[in-house]
């Protein structure tokens, strides 16, 4: 990889990716907030007409195409909201509609083009892109969009923020809500077009779409979701960048599985939203349900002068006998219970947080059955799950509002607190 870098091509490959990843992540996340994905596909698609008819006005030149490509996007993104307004086509269809006719034109475009002697446009780097044959020209033009795009989003945050989560306020606040959508589509365009010798027109949605996307499932900050994204693109294009180089295969599509490789580890270790992580904390909830039910218990049979061995315990909550071993071994450690002569035994903390699970369960039924009308038969099972996912102050509550009962409907002592 560094042996390559030392090459100029690379390096301009290089630092075109970098802010290529870096302003579809920042504009990325905009884009999946406002739930304009498919415009955002639509788009890549439908500036084709503009390419090509910046080509034929002033031959491969990168400022024509680019002023081309630009007019093609806001003319689509003006049609799309033109016929969703005036129609009653479903909005994505209307997308659809207008994005493939767009399409289908710049296809068209480009096959009378190269019908022409001498003249070049190869649609698979168009359609893929071909970064290592990024030029200066293309590199200058790359960074001043990307300079540019973050420019705006920066100095107009505030405007993109309100008119993003809640349109209706934006409006009551006097922002233009419709200029800033049009601005929107304004700043994708020209994203879309520096994106284009990097990742090509296909694969410059997932860009705009998989860095964003990462960023949501690892924070609910805006502000910092804008970082991660940038980030998360730039990573993506210099790692898929790297494994094309070593690899001998084309730049764009390995950026784009890197993106969602990246997508895939936040899906399944974001702290909050991973799918393993989510699995995780269930199986600890699950552990501590069990864990509080034991204790539960042998207060109940305390209680009543029973008692308590392993073998009563494992027959009345149906446990394995590795799963019960493991459990009290973890009660042991939180000095909760203690084994005398093969008996449980809680100690004073465990029996503090027993009497706590006996309290709210026992509040919960009298709730149920008195301010509910609840069955006594059905008042059980709904107990034996409130008592576990609700905190002190919500059962100060609930004694609060039965009048401070001394019993539950079956007569059993309330605990104290």
């Amino acid at each position: 990889m560094f042996e390559v870098l030392q090459y100029d091509y690379a390096l301009r490959a290089l630092f075109a990716s970098i802010m290529v990843g870096v302003t579809c992540g920042v504009l990325g996340c905009f884009v999946i907030l406002k739930r304009m994905a498919l415009i955002g596909d639509a788009l890549s698609h439908a500036i084709l007409p503009g390419v090509v008819a910046g080509f034929i006005l002033f031959g491969h030149h990168p400022l024509a195409m680019f002023i081309g490509a630009v007019i093609s996007g806001l003319f689509t993104s003006i049609v799309i909201t033109w016929v969703q307004r005036n129609s009653i086509t479903k909005d994505d269809s209307s997308i659809g509609i207008v994005f493939t006719a767009m399409f289908a034109l710049g296809i068209i475009g480009i096959s009378w083009i190269t019908k022409k002697e001498g003249v070049h446009l190869d649609m698979k780097d168009f359609l893929f892109g071909n970064v290592l044959g990024v030029t200066n020209q293309d590199l200058a033009l790359t960074y001043i969009i990307g300079f540019f795009v973050i420019l705006c989003i920066v100095s107009f945050f505030k405007y993109f923020f309100v008119s993003t989560f809640d349109p209706t306020i934006a409006a009551t606040l006097g922002v233009a809500v419709a200029l800033i959508h049009y601005f929107t589509m304004f700043l994708l365009s020209i994203t879309i077009v520096a994106s284009l010798q990097s990742v090509g027109v296909i694969l410059v949605v997932a860009m705009l779409i998989i860095p964003g996307s990462t960023a949501y499932l690892l924070t609910n900050k805006l502000k910092t979701m804008l970082y991660i994204s940038a980030i998360v693109g730039a990573m993506s294009a210099v790692v898929g960048l790297w494994v094309a180089i070593i690899t001998e295969l084309t730049p764009g599509p390995l950026m784009a599985l890197c993106g969602t490789s990246f997508f895939a580890l936040a899906l399944l270790f974001s702290p909050q939203r991973g799918i393993v992580i989510k699995a995780y904390n269930l199986l600890i909830k699950r552990l501590v349900i069990k864990q509080e039910d034991i204790l539960k218990f042998i207060q109940n049979q305390t209680q009543q002068s029973v008692v308590v061995n392993r073998k009563m315990l494992q027959d009345h909550l149906n446990l394995g006998t590795f799963r019960l071993t493991y459990l009290l071994k973890q009660l042991i450690n939180r000095k909760l219970i203690i084994i005398v002569d093969g008996h449980l035994q809680l100690t004073d903390e465990g029996i503090s947080m027993a009497n706590q699970l006996i309290r709210a369960h026992r509040l919960w039924e009298t709730y149920l059955s008195e301010k509910m009308g609840v069955p006594m038969d059905k008042v059980h099972s709904s107990a034996e799950d409130m008592e576990h996912i609700q905190k002190k102050e919500f059962w100060d509550e609930v004694n609060k509002d039965l009048g401070f009962p001394t019993t539950d409907p079956h007569g059993s002592p309330i605990p104290e607190q």
